[in-house]
């Protein structure tokens, strides 16, 4: 059993779902090969018991979960994510700029076992909004992080809620990457799981083989919610995973759609 089943789907495959279903206690009603409400809600009460995605969709994981299946691996949707797609989806980016680091970012996307369509649709549309260019980059100064006068991300230098400890900490682990990491906590945290000394030498989250993986460590760590917050479009819940708040929601938004009707 590999697709995905969801109502109206018929047949054996269905019915050796519900009952593995009324094995684990989650009764379908009749086990009757027919994929209807019942079977959906002892679905979704059987995901949520397991910490799952709450979809109703019997995926790889949810069939891996009831033992239907030995691999839980999502459908690979970096395929689908062209120049042509990502170019799209971010259309502020040299194509340069994409051709070269668009490969480095769906290779860490399966490496880290983000490859699914929705996580690679969040991913490129996290990059409009945090370099918009398809590089990774160095936050800039603005108001948010400098205050009138002041040395340059002298308001990130007493953040204590992202781990800094005074000057030079706010330029120091100011927001590098794809995914803009910020904060001395998160340099150091990221940077161990990695193997990568980032407190020592902060650039690297520039480099663009580390700042792919950064972008899924982060991701990752939020995918179950992330996927959630898409599933329901609610494009500020997913900006606030990420970002803390909803900073660039209409880019974000607007990538995320593009991305998904031209994803196959």
């Amino acid at each position: 059993m590999t697709g995905v089943l969801r109502i109206g789907a018929q047949g054996d495959e269905v019915k050796r779902l519900q009952q593995a279903l009324k094995g684990r206690g989650f009764s379908p009603g009749l086990v009757d090969g027919d994929f209807g409400a019942g079977t959906e809600q002892a679905v979704l009460a059987f995901q949520r018991s397991q910490g799952l995605l709450a979809d109703g969709l019997a995926g790889p994981r949810t069939q891996a979960a009831l033992g239907l299946v030995a691999d839980n691996a999502l459908p690979d949707g970096t395929a689908g994510m062209t120049l042509q797609v990502a170019s799209r989806m971010c259309p502020g980016a040299l194509l340069d700029n994409i051709h070269a680091n668009l490969p480095v970012v769906l290779d860490a996307l399966v490496s880290h076992s983000l490859a699914g369509r929705t996580m690679v649709l969040m991913a490129v549309a996290t990059i409009r909004v945090e370099t918009a260019s398809f590089l990774p980059i160095s936050e800039g100064r603005s108001k948010f992080n400098t205050s009138p006068g002041g040395a340059p991300f002298d308001l990130y230098d007493n953040r204590s809620d992202i781990g800094n400890q005074g000057p030079p900490d706010g330029e120091r682990f100011r927001g590098r990457g794809f995914v803009q990491l910020t904060g001395r906590d998160n340099y150091e945290r990221y940077g161990t799981r990695l193997g990568v000394d980032l407190v020592a030498h902060p650039e690297l989250a520039n480099a663009a083989d580390v700042a792919a993986d950064l972008l899924c460590l982060f991701l990752g760590d939020r995918e179950l919610n992330i996927k959630d917050a898409l599933m329901h479009e609610n494009w500020a819940a997913a900006r606030r995973l990420v970002n803390g708040g909803t900073h660039g929601l209409e880019d974000f938004a607007d990538a995320y759609r593009i991305g998904d009707s031209m994803l196959p």
